[in-house]
């Protein structure tokens, strides 16, 4: 992985609102107006950007764009009204459940016959659609455990010891060459791929930036703390099963031994993660906070509402022999790393 002070380049816009971020952070026009905002497909190319954009000024910024900018008034106020239009969407189309142990009941228990990407990619996946998956999947794993550490000054006692715990054991137990993002930096290399962070924004659909912007949104904000939980904890649930799935894929193909390690470990790891979770996280969590229960449950129905747009814009084109990024590797200069 390059050295991790590298900073990506603005990627181009999607659209008007897209547009005009770019345009401000490069300091050559206004922002959008909150009419703007409001006009645009709230799950769509345009305005999924444009709040990865404002995100993304809290994790490595841009080359390209003055620091200083994170805590610009004008552009944190951008932000909100884009993320008040994504949460209130979450809030209206992800499933209700009356309770967390409600929420959870529907990912403990994996279907005798699973039709999800993972599924896919292990019986049928060739080469060239585990490229694309891991060019997609690149916009987290490359700052994977970054998200959810934005939660750690929110959570206290049991809940707070169980959450540092495990994000240790994601950012490598103290070991740089464990760390989890490089190990799938490792993973990009095998097959080919630029491990030069953010270098796939541009190919990302709109789906994809859903789920990574969900993250963000819950973990940059206090009053999410409870959504937080509940998205890691469908990560860590959800993990080790599909990860089983796509070490297999990387197997049948011959992806290469980076690529097989990198889920291969996640198939360990977040077996254990998945109790430490369930008992001391959230449980620690509704200890200390029970009033925080709906929010944790729908941090669950969130996390799989998102996770089944992007699978079900995955499956579409793949089924149909068709790249599901905007701009095919194919297409592409390869720079492997």
């Amino acid at each position: 992985m390059d050295d991790p002070r590298d900073e990506p380049l603005l990627p181009g816009p999607r659209g008007p609102l897209s547009r005009a971020v770019t345009t401000y952070l490069r300091g050559a026009g206004p922002l959008p107006s909150e009419e703007d905002v409001a006009a645009a497909a709230v799950y769509g190319e345009d305005l999924q950007l444009a709040l990865y954009l404002c995100y993304e000024m809290h994790y490595r910024g841009f080359a390209d764009v003055a620091p200083a900018l994170e805590w610009d008034p004008d552009l944190l106020r951008t932000r909100a009204a884009m993320e008040r239009r994504f949460l209130a969407a979450l809030r209206a189309d992800a499933p209700r459940h009356a309770s967390v142990d409600d929420a959870l009941a529907g990912i403990l228990v994996e279907p005798v016959d699973g039709t999800g990407v993972s599924h896919f990619l292990r019986d049928k996946g060739e080469l060239w659609q585990l490229r694309e998956y891991a060019a997609l999947r690149s916009l987290y794993h490359l700052k994977e455990a970054d998200p959810h550490a934005w939660v750690l000054p929110r959570l206290r006692g049991r809940a707070k010891a169980a959450m540092a715990a495990v994000e240790f054991d994601e950012y490598g137990g103290g070991r740089g060459d464990r760390v989890h993002a490089r190990l799938f930096a490792d993973l990009m290399t095998d097959l080919g791929l630029d491990t030069t962070y953010g270098r796939y924004l541009d190919a990302a659909c709109a789906e994809l930036l859903v789920t990574v912007n969900l993250m963000s949104l819950f973990g940059l904000h206090r009053t999410l703390r409870g959504a937080l939980v509940g998205h890691f904890a469908t990560v860590e649930i959800t993990s080790s099963p599909g990860s089983r799935r796509l070490a297999e894929a990387m197997r049948r193909t011959g992806a290469g031994p980076a690529a097989e390690h990198f889920y291969d470990e996640h198939v360990e790891a977040d077996a254990v993660h998945e109790q430490v979770v369930r008992k001391d996280v959230i449980g620690g969590l509704l200890e200390d906070e029970p009033l925080l229960a709906p929010d944790i449950a729908f941090g669950v129905a969130a996390t799989v509402f998102t996770e089944d747009l992007l699978g079900d814009r995955l499956l579409a084109h793949w089924r149909d022999g068709r790249s599901a990024l905007r701009v095919p590797l194919s297409q592409e200069v390869t720079h492997v790393s």
